[in-house]
Formats: C-alpha cells, sequence, structure tokens
C-alpha cells in the first residue's frame, strides 16, 4: 500500500466531519489535508486505544523523533511520508506537529482542568494548530486567517468536549472546567457517574453558548477576500454547529449516549456551504 493510499484509507474510515470538506478540495490539496489529518488521527489514537499510560508515552516519544526525522528527510511513517511533500508548499512545519503530539501526552498526564484558561491552553494545541495548518493548506497564509483558524479550531473542540461528556467520564476524564462544575454546582462524580439533572443541562447550555459565542466571532475573523479559499473549514462549521444545535435540542442528552449526524446529512451540510456559500 502507498502512502497516499494508507491516508486515504485512514481518513475515510475514521468517518470524520472533516473528511466531507476534503472531498471538494483540488487534488494537491487534498493530498495534503488528507496526509495530515491522517497524521492527527494516528497520534490521537495512541491515547484512545493504549490502555498502558507507560506504553503510550513510549509512542508518543517515537512520533516526536519520527517528526524531527521526516523534517530532516527520513520519514518512516506513511503518514509522514504522505505529508511531507507537500509541508513547504503550505508553510507546516516540525513545531506544528509536534505540538499535536505534546496535546495528546496532555492526556497521559492530566484528566481534570481547574479553569477555562488550562482548558483552552490544551484545546489550543490538539485543535488550534490543526485549524492553523488546515486553513494554511486551504488558502494563502495570512496572520488574520490563522487567528480565524485558532478560534474555530477551539469552536471546534468544546463542540467535541460537549459531545463526549459520558464517554470521556467512562475513560475518567472530564474536559469541563472544575470552578464552572463548582459555579452550576455539579460534582465530577455525577459526570463519572452519568447522572442528569437540571444542574447539568444548565452547565451544558453555558458551554454551547461558549462555543457558538467563539463560532460567531470566527467567523467575523476571517477577511472576507480569503472566505472562498477556507470554505473547506467553514463547510466543517456548518456540520459541528448543526452537531451543537442537535445536543442542545436533545437537552444535552449526552451522558448515557452519544449524539450524531448521518453521512448523508454531513455530505449534504457540506455540499451546502460548498455550492450556495451558505450554512
Amino acid at each position: 500500500m502507498t502512502p497516499q493510499a494508507y491516508v486515504q484509507q485512514k481518513a475515510a474510515a475514521s468517518g470524520s466531519s472533516f473528511y466531507y470538506a476534503f472531498l471538494f478540495l483540488p487534488s494537491t490539496q487534498r493530498a495534503a489535508i488528507t496526509a495530515f489529518y491522517a497524521f492527527c488521527r494516528e497520534v490521537d489514537d495512541v491515547v484512545d486505544e493504549v490502555s498502558d499510560p507507560s506504553v503510550a508515552q513510549t509512542k508518543l516519544a517515537w512520533w516526536e523523533r519520527e517528526v524531527r526525522q521526516a523534517f530532516a528527510g527520513q520519514a518512516s511513517h506513511p503518514a509522514l511520508q504522505a505529508l511531507m511533500p507537500h509541508a513547504q508548499t503550505f508553510s507546516i512545519t516540525a513545531e506544528h506537529l509536534l505540538a499535536v503530539v505534546e496535546g495528546c501526552r496532555m492526556d497521559l498526564s492530566q484528566s481534570r482542568y481547574l479553569d477555562y484558561a488550562g482548558l483552552r491552553h490544551y484545546c489550543h494545541l490538539v485543535a488550534g494548530v490543526v485549524g492553523e495548518v488546515s486553513a494554511r493548506i486551504f488558502g494563502p497564509q495570512d496572520p488574520r486567517v490563522d487567528a480565524y483558524a485558532h478560534t474555530m479550531g477551539l469552536a471546534f473542540q468544546l463542540t467535541n468536549i460537549i459531545r463526549d461528556v459520558g464517554e470521556d467520564a467512562m475513560r475518567g476524564r472530564i474536559y469541563l472546567p472544575i470552578d464552572e462544575l463548582q459555579r452550576f454546582d455539579v460534582k465530577a462524580q455525577d459526570l463519572l457517574q452519568r447522572q442528569h439533572s437540571p444542574a447539568f443541562v444548565a452547565l451544558m447550555q453555558f458551554q454551547a453558548q461558549r462555543a457558538h459565542a467563539l463560532y460567531e466571532q470566527a467567523l467575523q475573523e476571517l477577511p472576507s477576500e480569503h472566505r472562498r479559499h477556507q470554505k473547506p473549514g467553514l463547510m466543517m462549521a456548518s456540520i459541528y454547529r448543526t452537531l451543537l444545535r442537535e445536543i442542545e435540542a436533545s437537552n444535552f442528552d449526552v451522558l448515557r449516549h452519544r449524539i450524531a449526524l448521518t453521512p448523508l446529512r454531513k455530505l449534504w451540510l457540506a455540499w451546502k456551504m460548498q455550492a450556495l456559500g451558505r450554512f
């Protein structure tokens, strides 16, 4: 299997909203973003699929070495073999990829966040940097687009956190800031035992409002002259924000159920943004 076929299979198998946005890109950009996404999935899978933390740490250390070797011209993993031909073209640096690895390492050592500032730093590593690299692949580099991409990445990650509260609790992880749990009188034990309550709904409404505000901020930060180039990111925003609204409509029934959009609906939302330019 070629590196290109490997990353295509990895991206398609994930079923992620990101994959649907890739479908509408020109071939070179599609190849670059698919390889980058496959790299992110590989690193993220270390945390999600390796039960022994010491083994996971060893694997992440291997990925750090692999990134450095790849930028020295010696990539051995197919994800990086597929990505490296595009790195210079789209201004992708080793620091970008190492930040993704560092963000995943935080999941091995930290399962609680005292406040939103701490959570935001984590989101910067696992989502903001991903957004920045993606935006560079989608269109011309511009500091204003980088700012938009970081804000949108934060909105995506907060949506993921809202969706995955129950699943994360099963793994002993709580990403909702502790000081906000205290403000809404929701105990960590309530989440770990997946107890739905009016207090939990109020807490989640607060989280959703923050995410919506970030979507609006990101859209305002995106310069109008770059909107056409950044349509793939806007497709993902349409899908993620629709998911957030579905979660709200369910009264935040996320502790025992995973709320998701069907592949057909994701494709429709992506097409609507591509063809009509609207959510």
